[in-house]
């Protein structure tokens, strides 16, 4: 593989898995597509991580505005988040 290809079918992808891996240690992430259109990435795990710890804080600033603006709307604990966003999801069920 190329070392400046960064977007390879799946099935190329899958032919050259370990190089993949390889090069998202190496901080270079890497796009695959099936028939022709972006469907996954392989990123460096510090890439990722950062990504979540974002997410983590721009819904962390929303509720902490959203509390500040209604200081008696109720609250709910991570667990009643969660049973909500599944509740009417019957395939997310616990088996």
């Amino acid at each position: 593989m190329d070392d400046s290809q960064n977007e390879l079918s799946a099935r190329d992808a899958r032919a050259h898995f370990a190089e993949v891996i390889t090069r998202a240690q190496g901080g270079t992430p890497t796009i695959i597509t099936r028939n022709g259109q972006a469907v996954a990435a392989v990123v460096p795990i510090e890439d990722f991580n950062a990504l979540e710890d974002a997410i983590d804080r721009y819904f962390a600033r929303e509720a902490d505005r959203d509390l500040a603006e209604n200081p008696d709307a109720p609250t709910y604990s991570m667990a009643e988040a969660i049973a909500a966003i599944f509740e009417d999801e019957p395939d997310h069920g616990v088996a």
